[in-house]
């Protein structure tokens, strides 16, 4: 493989060729003239030719310094327009980002807060992937992940980006007709409840609280599902109490198809995190991140 040349010497000759002198370059560039002079001299001795004919009035090249002026220039100009085109994706993020995140986080967070990018980001990609499992973002080739609280695996960041979330107990005004209105989260031993199915096949536990102290309840019924849009569609259909984030039912609570109660019983869940690995932010990725924070 052949030597680098040194390109601090290749672009103090290119200069000196465009300002037309040895002291129009020095000036440009705050330096002293000999220092300019001694480094194109020495790069004539490694080139083993001559490239500019000094004289007391003009220096002029000589067809050796012409071809290497021709060179040098298209080379430093590519160089220049590639730093330009940096620039540019820095100003204008572009790529794919790829989110793994549940239907809740995409639905309630993620799609309002990244609808901007229509206009603010047009030449990002978007792949919004919705498991309700907790998945390996690396192995799985995510740019990033969504999931409730700030605790990741080691090598990632967790950024917030939602506000804490409020847990209600839902069930439709016929079932309550059935089995009564619970009182206290003990009351919930008999009714029919719908379960969440965690991605290792668990059932979460109902976390709710009761004098200060911390009660689960572990739902009883026929039902599961490891995603909450489909816990909400099973309470309105009447198949039992469930267990959701309140944004989730809101419109079917102001619409009477829903009732709630143990209200001052339910869990504030807290927020989600988008997580992602410390190394390799591209700007699409970070655009995402600063636009999702809160």
């Amino acid at each position: 493989m052949a030597k680098r040349e040194n390109y601090n010497d290749l672009y103090l000759f290119m200069l000196v060729v465009r300002e037309g002198s040895f002291t129009a370059a020095a000036k440009r560039l705050g330096l002293a003239q000999s220092g300019i002079s001694r480094s194109v001299r020495e790069l004539e001795e490694r080139l083993g030719v001559q490239l500019i004919v000094r004289t007391t009035r003009r220096l002029s090249l000589t067809h050796a310094g012409e071809q290497l002026y021709l060179t040098v220039e298209s080379g430093f100009d590519a160089l220049d327009m590639g730093l330009a085109k940096l620039a540019h994706y820095r100003q204008t993020p572009s790529g794919t980002v790829r989110i793994n995140a549940s239907q809740h986080a995409i639905d309630k967070v993620l799609l309002p807060k990244l609808a901007v990018f229509k206009q603010r980001y047009p030449d990002i990609r978007l792949e919004l992937i919705s498991e309700s499992r907790f998945v390996d973002i690396i192995a799985e080739r995510f740019d990033a992940g969504v999931r409730l609280g700030p605790e990741v695996g080691s090598g990632m960041i967790a950024v917030r980006i939602s506000p804490d979330m409020e847990m209600a107990v839902v069930g439709t005004p016929e079932h309550f007709r059935r089995y009564g209105f619970p009182q206290i989260p003990a009351d919930l031993a008999v009714h029919p409840c719908i379960a969440y199915q965690l991605g290792d096949g668990s059932l979460y536990a109902w976390e709710l609280h009761q004098d200060g102290k911390k009660i689960t309840h572990r739902p009883q019924g026929q039902w599961f599902f490891a995603d909450s849009y489909m816990e909400a569609k099973a309470a309105t259909l009447g198949l039992g109490l469930a267990y959701v984030p309140e944004e989730l039912v809101s419109e079917d609570l102001e619409q009477g198809k829903l009732i709630r109660v143990l209200q001052r019983h339910s869990q504030r869940l807290e927020a989600s995190f988008l997580y992602y690995p410390h190394r390799n932010v591209s700007p699409a990725l970070r655009a995402v991140i600063d636009t999702l924070r809160i």
